[in-house]
């Protein structure tokens, strides 16, 4: 069979999808990309995988979406593929609806997060989420989410009545405890052995709970804050990076930028937060978890279902930044609270997040 994989931006396709393309060759079929160009694209080209550009941007602009929409049902009659397996809000709707136009016998989305469920969102940009999901699901043969939150949300919403919850996963030989990397990367950086490291590893985006975070570190004056990711060329709002630089951390901040390093970095640190006010399922805590590190996260969908509270982190209203600095104070000062929630928050995500269990369920709904 021969699959197309549409998401939105080469970051998603590389981070989230490429896992998803080497099981469906090692199970015998075709399989190929599609999304906007990028130069993160050459390392999934680098491994024998065609990628088409499709010209997405992610915003409301409906000149460039009809746009990419004629690309896609061009791509898609030309290229005849037996499924279509859409990804992300605005590409996964123009993937569905141009895969029915095209005539592709068998079309699937994965939800990756509701727009209609991000904090930020208008009450018309909401409606119009909604309306969207709910148009694309009534073309759509398999729907599935990352968490469980989201598949409720599709059930509850009758925005697809079969909707399940595949969730995401990494690799537990990648992601674990690493004593060797632990030392080099504190050595590389001049940070001693005893110095408590927080680590957030995303996109520098306002609604990764940045302003939060730096706020926060302030009530851990024990601990720095390492923070590796970087603003995307489409990603909008304020800069982050100014943000943290005049939070009067000094020192304690190191931006650490992009990075493929991502285990080794986090086998160096000792406490993992992510306090978004958005999330689907996100990969970089199902990461700090199987790396054994606890996590402080904030109670909206996604990292809501993936920290037990006071078990394998601590969970913060989202927005919250005294709350948030609550729990880096708690856990900065008590080495063994990090341990025992770092060992159970492994388990925990050994359990739910084996990369191998995940894709092997996902191939299986998508009759792979």
């Amino acid at each position: 069979m021969k699959i197309i994989e549409i998401t939105n931006v080469d970051f998603s396709l590389r981070h989230f999808l490429l896992p998803l393309m080497r099981a469906i060759r090692d199970r015998g079929h075709e399989v190929v990309g599609a999304c906007a160009e990028g130069p993160l694209l050459a390392t999934v080209r680098a491994e024998g995988f065609r990628v088409i550009p499709v010209p997405f941007i992610r915003r409301l602009s409906p000149v460039a979406h009809v746009r990419a929409f004629r690309a896609l049902v061009a791509i898609l009659r030309a290229e005849k593929p037996d499924i279509v397996h859409a990804h992300m809000p605005i590409s996964g709707f123009l993937a569905r609806l141009a895969a029915r136009v095209a005539g592709v016998p068998h079309i699937a989305y994965t939800c990756h997060g509701f727009l209609f469920n991000h904090a930020a969102s208008s009450p018309p940009r909401r409606a119009l989420s909604l309306l969207m999901e709910w148009v694309a699901a009534r073309y759509t043969d398999i729907f599935l989410t990352v968490s469980e939150a989201e598949a409720r949300d599709a059930r509850r919403l009758h925005i697809a009545a079969h909707a399940q919850a595949v969730r995401n996963g990494r690799d537990p030989a990648v992601f674990r405890p690493d004593p060797a990397a632990r030392a080099r990367i504190r050595a590389e950086l001049g940070v001693p052995a005893d110095r408590v490291v927080v680590i957030a590893v995303s996109r520098l985006v306002w609604h990764k709970g940045y302003p939060e975070l730096a706020q926060a570190m302030r009530s851990a004056p024990e601990a720095e804050l390492w923070v590796v990711g970087q603003r995307l060329d489409t990603d909008r709002g304020p800069d982050m990076e100014a943000v943290l630089r005049g939070a009067g951390l000094g020192s304690r901040l190191r931006l650490l930028g992009y990075r493929e390093d991502i285990p080794a970095l986090l086998a160096a640190a000792d406490i993992f937060a992510l306090p978004s006010r958005f999330e689907g399922l996100p990969m970089s805590v199902i990461e700090a978890m199987l790396t054994g590190l606890p996590v402080v996260a904030t109670s909206v969908r996604g990292p809501d279902e993936q920290v037990i509270d006071g078990v394998t982190g601590l969970k913060a209203p989202p927005g919250d930044a005294a709350a948030l600095g609550a729990a880096l104070r708690r856990l900065t000062r008590d080495p063994d609270l990090r341990a025992a929630m770092g060992d159970a928050g492994r388990e925990s995500a050994l359990d739910r997040y084996d990369e191998a269990k995940v894709l092997a369920r996902t191939l299986d709904l998508l009759g792979l």
